[in-house]
């Protein structure tokens, strides 16, 4: 699943695969987790991380908590869970914490264009 998300964003969404970290292992506190993809910008900075699910798995809260947690320490503006039948993409306002609803995933010269 995640290698056809991965398909979709550079043969669609026109992502360089040089600026896509994928299984990217980060300490969170002493807890060793795991991103499934971190989309960088072209100077380096994670601007995306994705959270890929198996097919079977309903996107609840408690998936969109978990991407939460992840970006308490990589702060991208952007993140997108999907199990391969649904996506959901988001953009962070860190001024309050909060995520907005996008209503298709970015281009990448739309989400390095900030």
């Amino acid at each position: 699943m995640r290698q056809h998300f991965l398909n979709y964003l550079i043969s669609y969404g026109g992502y360089p695969a040089g600026l896509i970290g994928v299984e990217v292992q980060f300490r969170l506190n002493s807890l060793s987790k795991r991103v499934d993809i971190l989309i960088h910008d072209r100077s380096g900075k994670p601007v995306m991380i994705v959270e890929c699910k198996e097919p079977g798995v309903k996107l609840d809260e408690k998936v969109f908590d978990q991407i939460m947690v992840y970006n308490l320490r990589f702060r991208v503006p952007y993140l997108i869970v999907t199990n391969g039948m649904q996506n959901f993409a988001y953009r962070m306002d860190f001024t309050d914490n909060s995520r907005h609803s996008l209503e298709i995933i970015p281009q990448y010269d739309e989400l390095t264009a900030l």
